[in-house]
């Protein structure tokens, strides 16, 4: 689902109108209509302001997590291996106890 989808969803559930959501972070009714159709990216400032609004995560207003908090869910990242090998080794080091070898196993496969 695309973000405009979701800005579309959370006004709907919300009780609003195109004309109220467009007033409350600044913009003409026709400009948002346009980050409702994805036919314009909405600016992060104002993305800030409806997630605050809405009291979802921005994550949830990106569409990339179903969860509307950021505390229920990860956020995935596409990292190569090399980098979760690295990332592995910052975090045994602060940790003293993680085994590398399984990981680095692990990461071969």
């Amino acid at each position: 689902m695309g973000y405009y989808q979701r800005l579309k969803d959370l006004k709907e559930d919300a009780g609003l109108t195109q004309k109220q959501v467009a007033d409350l972070i600044g913009v003409s009714m026709n400009h948002y209509g346009k980050y409702e159709r994805g036919e314009t990216d909405i600016p992060l400032e104002k993305a800030i302001i409806l997630a605050k609004y809405y009291d979802v995560s921005l994550d949830y207003l990106a569409g990339l997590t179903k969860s509307k908090t950021s505390d229920d869910e990860y956020v995935l990242l596409k990292l190569k291996k090399a980098d979760i090998y690295h990332l592995a080794v910052y975090v045994s080091k602060i940790l003293n106890n993680c085994d590398l070898k399984d990981f680095r196993k692990y990461l071969k496969k």
